[in-house]
């Protein structure tokens, strides 16, 4: 490697979503409107499981974490990308690119395995009532996240110094609106196959498997609901597990509607609209589900509001 010519680009030019001059603006509008609505949501949520002490139950634990984690995918892509709509050039520094995909890639991971984790923990909350305190317990619930942030950390080092050593060849110029790994591949001239073969795998691992543990969940959620006499459990039953299901269908929905794209129908345009849907639309969509669809989180925000200090204690 030594005798290579090894080209370090001092930064790059991220093009954005859109290179129509007249969509900028209202583009900027809409993007400025969700990210906000985004924020105060997921830091809602997250406030509100932690202050109110009804909340403090495995369900809410997972639903922070969620929060938490789509606040962070949010927040490593849309400030820098409101940039593009503004000025002409968006540049992003060499180690702010890398920083970056690091940082999405833990967080798309770690949402992907952490739905699991919610889903299981809904499978223990229908099918095993009785024990559900005993078996969802601190320490699982610690490990059912856990688990999730340390594999997701090892995987984003590991990409993103895979890409980040190897040598860039040709044009500086990012189509793409954040640094997402497949585009910044087609810029290196050494292993970008060997790279790209690394990320399917992981990716068609890490999708397989965690839908996997979702569906068998579900599947054996919906025969413990048949199983059911009454018409008021069944309800009660569907109702906790609509919103997770809700949001298992939005997330993976677009994932696999990427990855399963033939190869002729790929073009970069429509991937970056799914990807503005998985970055942007969908953690905006988690906190608004979780809060309409949920009677316990209504009562919180209601508690919240009407004795502001009552839940303190």
């Amino acid at each position: 490697m030594g005798h290579q010519n090894l080209t370090v680009p001092a930064e790059f030019i991220l093009t954005g979503v859109t290179s129509q001059p007249e969509l900028q603006l209202p583009l900027f509008g809409v993007f400025l409107i969700i990210y906000l609505v985004t924020v105060l949501g997921n830091l809602g949520m997250i406030i509100l499981t932690k202050l109110d002490s009804r909340l403090h139950t495995p369900m809410y634990f997972f639903i922070r974490h969620l929060a938490f984690i789509d606040l962070g995918n949010s927040t490593v892509i849309y400030p820098k990308m409101m940039v593009t709509f503004i000025i002409d050039q968006n540049t992003i520094s060499y180690c702010a690119c890398a920083t970056q995909m690091a940082f999405f890639i833990f967080f798309i991971i770690s949402e992907l395995f952490l739905l699991s984790s919610m889903a299981y923990d809904r499978y223990v909350a229908i099918c095993n009532p009785l024990l559900y305190n005993v078996i969802m317990s601190q320490k699982l619930c610690l490990v059912l996240v856990g688990i999730p942030y340390v594999y997701s950390t090892f995987q984003a080092i590991m990409i993103t110094s895979k890409i980040f050593v190897s040598s860039f060849c040709g044009s500086n110029v990012i189509n793409y609106f954040y640094c997402d790994d497949v585009p910044v591949l087609s810029m290196l001239c050494t292993n970008a196959q060997g790279i790209e073969l690394l990320i399917i795998l992981f990716s068609a691992l890490n999708l397989t498997s965690s839908l996997t543990v979702v569906l068998v969940s579900y599947v054996m959620i919906l025969s413990a609901i048949c199983r059911m006499q009454s018409a008021e459990g069944k309800k009660k039953a569907f109702s906790t597990c609509a919103s997770h299901l809700t949001v298992v269908v939005v997330f993976y929905g677009t994932l696999l509607f990427m990855y399963l794209q033939p190869k002729s129908a790929h073009s970069f345009d429509t991937d970056k609209m799914a990807s503005v849907f998985y970055t942007l639309v969908v953690p905006m969509l988690n906190p608004l589900i979780y809060s309409f669809r949920n009677k316990e989180v209504k009562n919180a925000i209601r508690r919240m509001f009407h004795n502001p200090c009552n839940h303190c204690v």
